[in-house]
């Protein structure tokens, strides 16, 4: 086994660990009003959580994020950002095999 066939699997292997990751940001708004930049005269500590992410056809979707799933959601999107990097890696690996001839 060659030392490029060793990184994609290692790599691979790397990609395998993050099975669950979204694509996304994580806003908070006001619960009262549902407002990001909240200007309620009633001061209210309660804040919403909404996930805002683009789908495949880039149309800007909302979804309401319960703050017990928060600290998963956004360990979610920190596991996107992992497998983004880990599949650009496997990109140049294998731009670098095919200019080898081996593809």
């Amino acid at each position: 086994m060659d030392n490029l066939s060793q990184k994609r699997n290692a790599l691979l292997k790397k990609l395998n660990q993050y099975s669950g990751f979204v694509r996304g940001s994580i806003n908070s708004v006001c619960a009262t009003c549902n407002r990001a930049s909240c200007i309620c005269k009633k001061k209210s500590s309660k804040m919403a959580y909404r996930l805002t992410y683009k789908d495949s056809q880039q149309k800007t979707r909302i979804v309401y994020v319960p703050r017990s799933k928060l600290q998963k959601m956004r360990k979610m999107i920190a596991n996107y950002v992992k497998v983004r990097k880990i599949i650009e890696q496997l990109v140049e690996l294998n731009i670098v095999e095919f200019k080898q001839g081996r593809s």
